[in-house]
């Protein structure tokens, strides 16, 4: 029985191994996806700052065209002021002027404002391009790194497969049945656990006397009465 009871505890061993690599594999596929993610949101603002500039872009053409209008009409209110033949048009012509000249300085203020916009845009965008290369670059180092442990995760828990089948071979079924159903019982996956001066190492509680002096012959399995866990000797 002691060498069953060794076997599940290398079987058990095994099993946490191969657990704490599948958490780092799937940890490692959340990683992955996190830096991804991270590249996407800085692309996502670059190409917003783009879209803003092509706008500003647009609406600059739109004020330089109101502008040319602006002058040609500015320009024949000038012809026609000098063929005007009473005061009354003059005076009236002279304030269209005027309107005509206030309407293309507000244009120009809003050219020059969208200029500024873009000239402010543009660093922007190209602050964050410097900042985009420099994180695909980290991106890139890390992904290698992540991947690297990846694929020895992938062959140590090939190789921990392996083991555990050659273990399972040669443990008694009804054996490996009461494991498996302890094991799915306990929350931690712990279904054999040491004792230690006559100390349940699963729950922290004192066995009683005799079941402690029992488990130095070895000779039967024993079962914690508090957790129901298989119990041996720690130093056995």
């Amino acid at each position: 029985m002691k060498e069953q009871i060794n076997m599940l505890v290398k079987l058990q061993g095994i099993e946490a191994e191969a657990g704490s690599i599948k958490s780092m594999l799937n940890e490692a596929y959340s990683k992955l996806d996190a830096l991804d993610a991270g590249l996407v949101e800085f692309e996502r603002t670059i190409e917003e700052q783009e879209f803003i500039i092509d706008e500003l872009k647009k609406q600059y053409r739109d004020y330089e065209s109101d502008s040319r209008i602006n002058l040609e009409r500015e320009k024949k209110t000038q012809a026609t002021l000098r063929s005007v033949k009473t005061n009354r048009e003059y005076q009236s012509l002279l304030k269209q002027i005027e309107e005509e000249k206030a309407k293309n300085s507000e244009i120009e203020d809003k050219m020059i404002e969208c200029l500024d916009r873009m000239d402010e845009t543009e660093k922007i965008i190209a602050m964050k391009k410097e900042e985009y290369l420099k994180l695909s670059d980290s991106v890139r180092n890390q992904k290698e790194i992540i991947k690297q442990e990846s694929e020895q995760g992938r062959i140590k828990l090939s190789k921990l497969d392996k083991d555990r089948e050659k273990v399972t071979c040669v443990i008694d079924p009804e054996l490996m049945k009461k494991y498996l159903v302890i094991k799915k019982q306990n929350s931690g996956g712990l279904a054999v656990v040491p004792v230690k001066d006559a100390l349940c190492l699963g729950c922290n509680v004192n066995l009683p006397p005799q079941l402690y002096n029992e488990l130095f012959l070895g000779d039967s399995l024993k079962f914690c009465p508090n957790c129901q866990r298989i119990i041996y000797l720690k130093n056995s």
